[in-house]
């Protein structure tokens, strides 16, 4: 029982007396902590004292386009720790190639009467994706939040991080090291952080007298592997920098350039973006530009409890600065 008792204290943030009370059913305990201890008792899987069992814990679902990239696991760590402390619990939903579509999983949680839904790069970052399942959401007034860039129809609060401040950094640090020919590896074209990232890029490469041809956009799908292919066929083209979308499209470009038989930063730099877990442990470490992973899905679940408590929240985009990270795979250019 003690452990019980410690377990559930640390993870709610509160004294072990407090969850003693709560368990007891005795007063002088909030609603909101006693309701996120008892979601605490769910998500630790201790079963509850008898005459507390009736009271459901409120769910809201978190649905991730995958896991493979450390980004999500890394944002489901964060919403789901601030669901926990307002008193929800997170119902993970991951899609799969082949398997349960992001529409399925939003009929799926409106059966089990999700309180809300919190959705990281989902369909609603591509144009030509299907987006009729959001139309079901603002029919059941059902509070959601979209976590990324998204199209711009679409009724719900955005938080995202600045896809044209991270463009400018990372094409800045090359320029600074002096490069010149330096191609992007971007998403598809319906994307609408790389159509972001495109239109900085372009911009800024116009104002810096750089030549951004066609040949030096590719466009791929995030996985490591695309990362690699599209890599390559940048390097037919001579560049000397690569910036990519993601951080497993990076660590593919890197392993292009070392299949060309040239090196990273010696003869090609590569820069990331996200800044995910253990990019500073690869080889080399990777340059990457930060995603405020933090701050950015602790305002998504205040936008969403909000709602969920019956207040008025605009349907605007919250845009979150990201920092560059240097560290070894960027050098100067080769002479």
């Amino acid at each position: 029982m003690s452990r019980r008792l410690a377990e559930v204290a640390r993870k709610v943030g509160v004294s072990e007396a407090t969850v003693s009370r709560v368990l007891n059913g005795k007063p002088g305990v909030s609603d909101a902590t006693r309701s996120s201890v008892l979601t605490a008792l769910d998500v630790l899987g201790y079963e509850r004292p008898t005459k507390l069992r009736g009271e459901r814990a409120r769910l809201v679902g978190l649905v991730l386009p995958e896991l493979q990239n450390p980004i999500f696991p890394a944002f489901a760590e964060v919403v789901g720790g601030a669901l926990a402390q307002q008193g929800f619990t997170p119902v993970l939903c991951t899609q799969t190639a082949g398997g349960i579509t992001e529409s399925d999983y939003v009929d799926l949680l409106l059966a089990q009467q999700v309180s809300g839904i919190v959705f990281a790069g989902g369909n609603y970052a591509q144009r030509d994706a299907e987006h009729a399942h959001y139309a079901r959401l603002t029919e059941r007034h059902l509070p959601a939040v979209l976590i990324n860039a998204s199209i711009e129809d679409l009724p719900f609060p955005r938080v995202a991080c600045d896809d044209e401040v991270a463009v400018e950094q990372s094409l800045g640090h090359l320029v600074s090291l002096g490069h010149s020919r330096i191609g992007f590896v971007l998403g598809p074209q319906d994307h609408v952080p790389s159509e972001r990232k495109l239109g900085a890029a372009r911009a800024m490469a116009a104002r810096l007298g750089i030549e951004l041809g066609a040949d030096r956009v590719v466009r791929s799908a995030y996985s490591l592997e695309s990362g690699q292919a599209a890599a390559t066929r940048l390097l037919r083209t001579g560049v000397t920098g690569i910036i990519c979308a993601s951080d497993p499209l990076a660590l593919g470009a890197i392993r292009a350039v070392r299949r060309a038989g040239l090196r990273v930063p010696d003869d090609v730099s590569v820069i990331g973006y996200d800044d995910s877990a253990l990019m500073n442990c690869t080889d080399p470490p990777l340059t990457t530009v930060r995603q405020p992973i933090e701050p950015m899905g602790r305002a998504a679940i205040d936008l969403l409890v909000s709602q969920i408590n019956g207040a008025t929240v605009a349907s605007d985009e919250l845009l979150f600065e990201p920092e560059l990270v240097v560290r070894g795979s960027t050098g100067p250019a080769p002479a």
